[in-house]
């Protein structure tokens, strides 16, 4: 069994200890975290690699960065966007157990016809082209992390409030679609059709005691492991904890 998860920390600084307890009790073989926004010289490898594994990172200060920590070895593919000259750190590609993991920050996009939304599409159509490449090299790929799209009105508690909101929009929906006709399955849609699965509730309003999320953290798996995929579900009980994440873990288990 090959058990991997997703979970946009939002400062990993704040919350080691929360991501240090979960996989001691969860146990994943791969842990893909996003907005660590933590500076490589400060990240904290010997908590991780006392807690039994290895990682790999690439990060900034205040905003951004991804991390991914494996209970096997890492080779390091790429901790950038080929082809693209991009300061913020929102990509790191590895290969672990011969599977590339593409653990992903997509950008927020802000409002739509904003200068960060027209950044956010540009940003999408490059993981497109190295998406397609990392495939070439190796059929056995897993993109995961923060996406930023609530892909369907199903996976948002009010698609009306949301309307003319980013991570809705129909350019951005149409992204994500891209993403899966290049031979990839949403990991949670093949075990629920249903309205909800949501990873991220805003810290106002109550918005998680009252459920209104969306969902917008993902597990896309090429057919040649999705086929293997046995469970993908929600983890919220991090987001009950004091000072928690406004994300929670998605975990995906896989019978290879």
């Amino acid at each position: 069994m090959f058990k991997i998860a997703t979970w946009n920390v939002n400062s990993l600084k704040v919350r080691l200890l929360h991501v240090l307890t979960w996989i001691e009790e969860e146990k994943p073989d791969v842990l893909a975290l996003q907005e660590t926004k933590c500076v490589d010289e400060n990240f904290p490898v010997n908590e991780i690699e006392e807690a039994g594994y290895q990682v790999n990172f690439t990060g900034q200060k205040t905003y951004n960065g991804v991390a991914t920590i494996s209970k096997s070895q890492i080779k390091t593919i790429s901790k950038s966007l080929p082809n693209y000259s991009d300061e913020q750190k929102r990509v790191l590609a590895i290969n672990t157990r011969n599977i590339i993991i593409l653990n992903i920050y997509v950008p927020n996009g802000s409002e739509i016809n904003s200068e960060k939304y027209k950044y956010k599409l540009k940003w999408f159509s490059k993981l497109q082209a190295f998406v397609k490449k990392l495939q070439k090299e190796n059929d056995r790929l897993i993109i995961l992390g923060d996406f930023n799209i609530a892909p369907h009105d199903r996976d948002v508690h009010d698609p009306k409030e949301w309307e003319g909101c980013v991570l809705v929009s129909k350019p951005e929906r149409d992204e994500f679609e891209k993403l899966l006709s290049n031979n990839m399955t949403d990991c949670f849609r093949i075990f629920n059709n249903e309205k909800g699965g949501f990873s991220w509730w805003d810290y106002r309003a109550a918005s998680f005691r009252r459920n209104r999320g969306v969902r917008i953290d993902h597990i896309l798996a090429s057919k040649s492991i999705s086929k293997s995929c046995k469970a993908c579900y929600v983890d919220k009980s991090p987001r009950k904890l004091d000072r928690p994440s406004d994300h929670t873990p998605v975990v995906a288990e896989f019978d290879i």
